[in-house]
């Protein structure tokens, strides 16, 4: 990783910094990860990944959870198996728990509506023995991948890697806790957006979330365990 102060785009797009992610997890290839993608900038990434290592590409789907009063503030993240992570800020505390309930019933509800339509005829791979990596465009803070971790913990994988292409040093420091790797291409302490470090960054639509999914190879239910060639969590 490294570490810069001055502002400027450094990928032309997500398949630029699919392709560098990838150069640095050939270490991976053939031995069938699955490569799980953060909706929906995510995706593209994680197909290009995927194809590289000769992997199984899936979805994990996680939301933010919204302050009261200001939608784009985030006071946690839930999954859509129900892992719910909250940042241990004091001035989260004051939040209703009433709430937050409602919240997260929210959330869940839209993150079910989103699995039937990403992937209707099928649930989400199971992640048990396998080597897991969780691919985003950029982290902002942190949220969203700490709660699909928590998620991927009860099933158990081999190992789980975070990739993505930017993030600033206080998410870097929350997931380097968490994950048994982590791959950020470029830590910026000026980070304000995502999509300023990127000539493009047009938004990804569910129709190509859905194209890529269909047409990509998946196993058969009930065989994705059997594709690890690992046991036991590696650290």
């Amino acid at each position: 990783m490294r570490t810069s102060t001055k502002k400027r785009p450094i990928f032309k797009n997500r398949e630029e910094a699919a392709h560098l992610l990838a150069r640095k997890l050939l270490s991976y290839r053939g031995l069938k990860p699955l490569v799980l993608a953060v909706p929906r900038g995510g995706v593209p990434m994680g197909k290009i990944i995927s194809d590289e290592l000769q992997g199984d590409l899936d979805v994990v789907l996680v939301h933010k959870l919204r302050a009261p009063g200001d939608p784009e503030y985030a006071i946690g993240a839930v999954s859509e198996g129900g892992t719910l992570y909250r940042p241990p800020y004091p001035q989260h505390y004051w939040i209703p728990k009433e709430y937050l309930d409602r919240e997260i019933r929210n959330e869940l509800h839209a993150l079910e509506q989103r699995r039937k339509l990403y992937t209707p005829h099928r649930s989400a791979i199971n992640a048990a023995n396998r080597i897991v990596i969780l691919v985003d465009d950029g982290i902002a803070t942190g949220c969203t991948l700490l709660a699909a971790m928590g998620e991927l913990d009860s099933q158990k994988p081999a190992k789980v890697v975070v990739a993505a292409a930017v993030a600033p040093p206080e998410a870097v420091e929350k997931l380097r806790k968490e994950a048994d790797e982590l791959l950020i291409l470029t830590v910026r302490p000026d980070f304000q957006a995502i999509g300023e470090f990127f000539n493009d960054f047009s938004e990804v639509p569910d129709t190509e979330v859905i194209r890529i999914l269909e047409n990509h190879s998946h196993p058969k239910p009930g065989l994705s365990r059997d594709h690890a060639p690992l046991r036991g969590r590696i650290r």
